[in-house]
């Protein structure tokens, strides 16, 4: 099994990594854009390729941000709960996220598996394929999906979830900056 926990977190730090890089290149773009726009040269392309780095951005960081409970998360009910029944809420809430994430990679997917079949490109100026920028969307929702049923399997065996863990563990250290 700690085997498996350090795969798991490997591949949520490895998605978490692929956001911070595609953050990093939105930076790299735009100081591109920057520089070029002062000696006259048009960077073709910039802000469509900073859009799709944007949407990897928010999709590759999914799955860390859930595990370390920085996702938006509505604890004023559940907190007050006993504990038996915040367990029972806590397994419902998680099917209905592994089912709305499924969902969410089944259509992605699709989509990328239909651009690939049309060839489609994107409209912009510069026309390359649309299913390069789309795979973000399939990938960061299954990873997302997977630490989804990572946290339904700790819950069902009767641990913590990592997010209320690294929640208390914030307000432990009086780090209130992740709560609403």
């Amino acid at each position: 099994m700690p085997f498996l926990r350090r795969a798991l977190d490997g591949l949520y730090d490895i998605s978490a990594g692929l956001a911070a890089l595609s953050l990093l290149s939105i930076f790299l773009v735009m100081m591109a854009q920057v520089a070029l726009r002062e000696m006259n040269i048009q960077f073709a392309g910039a802000d469509d390729l900073s859009a799709y780095l944007c949407v990897a951005t928010t999709f590759f960081a999914l799955a860390r941000t859930f595990k370390n409970g920085e996702l938006i998360r509505v604890g004023l009910a559940i907190d007050k709960l006993a504990p038996r029944t915040r367990r029972l809420l806590e397994i419902i809430v998680l099917l209905m996220a592994a089912v709305a994430v499924g969902t969410i990679v089944w259509f992605t997917l699709n989509d990328v598996l239909f651009s690939v079949e049309i060839e489609e490109v994107a409209q912009g100026t510069v026309a390359f394929p649309l299913w390069i920028p789309k795979l973000a969307m399939p990938i960061g929702a299954g990873v997302l999906l997977i630490a989804i049923l990572d946290e339904l399997i700790r819950v069902l065996v009767g641990e913590v979830p990592s997010y209320v863990a690294a929640a208390a563990d914030r307000a432990a250290r009086g780090d209130f900056s992740a709560e609403v």
